[in-house]
């Protein structure tokens, strides 16, 4: 799981994109983005998610969010994100959406 700043924007967004490919570069099969405590987020922040959206298909990964801010779930929403990410309103709840196969470690 990489757990994200209150608000992501210029400032940030390299430092989380960062920690989403190495998550997934580390071999994660499953990777769970907490947002649950952003409120802003502007479009480099997107992009970060977008290339660790990415980078996971490449690799078979699957990538989650746990938003709940409505600012943050409107930007999601309208660039479409939420077509090819899933979108959970807690951590639980999108930890519990990741396939099974994303608890097994990689052979």
């Amino acid at each position: 799981m990489v757990a994200t700043a209150r608000e992501i924007d210029l400032t940030n967004a390299e430092s989380l994109r960062d920690a989403l490919l190495s998550a997934l570069n580390s071999g994660a099969l499953g990777l769970v983005v907490d947002m649950t405590a952003t409120t802003f987020i502007d479009s480099a922040g997107v992009t970060a998610l977008v290339r660790a959206s990415r980078r996971a298909a490449a690799s078979e990964a699957t990538v989650r969010v746990a938003a709940t801010a409505p600012a943050v779930l409107r930007v999601l929403n309208l660039v479409g994100i939420d077509q090819f990410i899933e979108v959970h309103p807690s951590v639980a709840e999108a930890v519990a959406s990741l396939p099974a196969q994303c608890a097994e470690p990689r052979a």
